[in-house]
This record gives C-alpha cells, structure tokens and sequence, in this order.
C-alpha cells in the first residue's frame, strides 16, 4: 500500500493550492461536473459516491487526512466519476487542474508519488471486487468495517479501551461491502452478541477491532 506523502510533497502541493473548508455534508465535487481541480485533505473525512441512472448511490470509498482527491478527473480532463461529500468538517486545498498538471511537470518525484498513489488505489479496488466472489456477505461486511474503521474511524475510549468509532450508516456499509442493508443488520447483529460492535445514530463503534479481525461467523 501507499504510505503517504513525504512532507515535502505535501508542502508543493499546500503551496499550489487555496485553502478551503467544507461543512459536514458539503459536497466538495459533484458527479457529472468538470473536473477543473483537485483537493488536498488536511483535516476531515469525505466519502465517494456515485449514483446509477435508477437513482442506487453506491459507497465507493472514503478518503482523510493527506489524501489527494479528484486527481483523476484533472489527468484526463473528464467530467467527474462521483460526488466526494464531507461526513464531518474538512479543511483542505484546492489546486486548479492545471496548477495541478503544471506541477507534477516541474516535479517528476511528486509526480511519481502521485502515480503510486494512483496505483495503490486501483489495486486495492481489484482486491475488494475479488472478495466479492469469494467471500460471504457476513464475511466481507465485518471485513469492511474493520478497514473503514482502522483507516478512518476515531478513538472511543468510554466504549472500550481500542474502541474505534466509524461515522458511517448501516446503508453506506452496505454499499461499500456490496451487499443488502439487510445482510449488514443481520451481521451487526451478530457482532454486537459477541461484544465486538455497538451501533449509534449514523455510526459504527468497532468496540474490540483485533477480535473483529479474528471473528468467524457462525455456521462458516
């Protein structure tokens, strides 16, 4: 996997950029619009979705702190993929598409970065389709939420001492495990038997993620 930006690339791209902030539920891109920049997440979390012809808004993946958003769209000069949607406050800065482009000309080491960046992502999207065929829904929704919750939850000690709490909904789990809301509350159900989640309103608490890790459902 990708281990982040050093500093000084992270310094190039702030320098590029304009600072912005977005309020929980702020829509930082919007599907279907032209991709004219990309954004630098200093602080928040956004989450990627993207909604079929029928109206079915599927989770696609979320995004924090140091990551680089919408680079895509401003490579290929294309019209946005998905909509990024801030879950909490976000800080960050917005670098013109060809600011963007003209730096990563100047810089072939942040260039470089940026396309390991670009790779890991596509390659852990590989992975997750893979799971999908060979793995149960209880499986891959557990799987998920213990990813989601290492990469983007917060730390919860009034729940448990390596408690993790997760702003994300049931449906939104769902979408990003590929599977039915149903097979979500069913294995939530089972988790919270076994003391390893709560659930709040809009959220997920991991309350014990090392036995999540090692949990196995019933039956399997």
């Amino acid at each position: 996997m990708f281990d982040g930006f050093t500093p000084e690339h992270l310094a190039l791209l702030r320098g590029a950029g304009v600072p912005a902030a977005w309020p929980r539920g702020g829509v930082l891109m919007r599907q279907g619009e032209p991709a004219d920049r990309a954004v630098l997440i200093e602080t928040g979390v956004v989450k990627i979705v993207s909604e079929s012809a029928n109206g079915y808004v599927s989770l696609l993946a979320l995004r924090g702190v140091h990551d680089l958003i919408g680079e895509f769209g401003c490579l290929d000069d294309t019209v946005r993929s998905a909509s990024v949607v801030a879950m909490r406050p976000v800080h960050g800065f917005v670098i013109a598409a060809p600011r963007f482009c003209a730096l990563m000309e100047e810089n072939g080491a942040l260039a470089l970065s940026i396309l390991r960046s670009v790779i890991s992502r596509l390659r852990h999207a590989d992975d997750q389709r893979a799971a999908l065929g060979s793995s149960t829904a209880v499986v891959r929704v557990a799987q998920v939420l213990l990813e989601l919750s290492e990469r983007h939850g917060t730390p919860a000690p009034r729940w448990a001492p390596r408690a993790r709490h997760l702003k994300l909904t049931q449906q939104e789990l769902a979408s990003a495990a590929g599977t039915s809301r149903e097979s979500v509350v069913r294995t939530l159900r089972e988790l919270h038997q076994h003391e390893l989640v709560e659930t709040a309103r809009g959220a997920i608490v991991v309350l014990d993620p090392e036995g999540l890790e090692w949990w196995e459902p019933e039956g399997d």
